[in-house]
């Protein structure tokens, strides 16, 4: 892309809904992967159970190991009508900080009971403030802490283009487990680490058995990374802080690596924004905290040399990452390869590494 500032319509693409994945690949590392390499300027089409056939020994794979909490809930109004939301975070004073949809206007004071998918209301909330662009601030609902109560009530918190038939479709039943990579370990997130859901066992062992190093950042994925762009000048948007944290194992892995000249491969756009929100020069370093970082072209990346995500939503700020990264033209191309050759779009779908 040139030096000219980046605009929203510069990460627009049309996709048809049909190529927009409900379900994950069967098994999981059935998924397709295509191979961009940059210098090269080829792409190539391969599975992603073969990821260890693509990648070389001594490359160093960084995992997001955070993991999803059933933050997604149903609230009932008194009369009944029925609320969406989704759990974001505790805020001082056990306060919820949630996301809430729903017909009707819901206003502040109101209590709404939160309902089980059986049906059965197990707490109520009281909305206290609102918030732009759908967020509310909510009474904490009882002396149950969020993830207890959570795990009573809540399901997987899908994204709006998984479509299912409310709360009691069966295909939710298997939502929870697959919204959810086989390496999660820190509970945290309210959206998956998609990237990361193609990987089986089975891939993880071919990998360690081919001299593929592998080490972990927690990136707790919330509002930050799904948060809509309204705004067209891509400077004007501020992104919500999320936390993330790099063990001091973790980055003497990365250091390690830098040292051998080997490659820091990202599994994900959370993990490279985790990374090169703690780089300094090459060099991995502990760190722990919130970022806001926001990458979009131009942007010179300090601790990643390849990257592995998914396909990405247009005009998003995961589609400009990807972009910064691969360069707009290649990867929008890389995007009309896949649609014309049939892979699978967004969270549930496909994946592309980026050599």
């Amino acid at each position: 892309m040139s030096s000219r500032e980046a605009m929203l319509s510069d990460f627009d693409y049309h996709l048809p809904p049909e190529r927009i994945a409900q379900e994950p690949a069967r098994p999981r590392d059935a998924a397709r992967l295509l191979v961009l390499d940059r210098e090269a300027g080829s792409l190539a089409h391969w599975r992603f159970r073969d990821l260890p056939d693509v990648l070389r020994a001594g490359d160093l794979l960084v995992l997001n190991d955070t993991r999803v909490i059933p933050a997604a809930f149903t609230a009932r109004r008194a009369g009944g009508a029925r609320i969406e939301g989704c759990f974001l975070k505790v805020l001082e004073g056990g306060v919820w900080e949630v996301l809430l949809r729903g017909r009707g206007r819901i206003k502040q004071g109101e209590t709404l009971g939160l309902v089980a998918p059986d049906g059965k209301t197990h707490a109520e909330i009281r909305l206290l403030e609102r918030r732009e662009g759908g967020l509310w601030r909510i009474g904490p609902p009882g002396d149950a802490d969020a993830l207890t109560l959570l795990r009573r009530i809540g399901q997987a918190p899908l994204p709006p283009y998984i479509r299912r038939q409310g709360p009691g479709d069966p295909r939710r039943r298997d939502d929870l487990a697959d919204y959810q990579t086989v390496y999660a370990r820190r509970d945290g997130a309210v959206a998956a680490p998609t990237a990361g859901l193609h990987f089986t066992p089975q891939v993880l062992d071919r990998l360690a058995e081919k001299g593929i190093e592998r080490t972990s950042v927690t990136l707790h994925v919330g509002l930050g990374t799904f948060q809509p762009i309204r705004c067209e000048r891509l400077a004007d948007h501020r992104m919500h802080a999320e936390y993330f944290e790099i063990s001091e194992a973790s980055a003497a892995a990365i250091h390690r690596a830098r040292a051998l000249g080997s490659r820091i491969i990202a599994v994900g756009t959370t993990t490279v924004r985790a990374l090169e929100s703690a780089a300094e020069g090459r060099e991995g370093r502990p760190a722990q905290g919130w970022t806001n970082l926001f990458i979009r072209p131009p942007y010179e990346f300090r601790a990643v040399d390849a990257l592995a995500t998914n396909f990405h939503l247009p005009r998003t700020t995961l589609l400009a990452l990807v972009c910064a990264f691969a360069g707009r033209e290649r990867t929008l191309a890389a995007y009309e390869e896949a649609k014309h050759t049939g892979y699978r779009f967004y969270s549930y779908g496909d994946a592309m590494l980026i050599l």
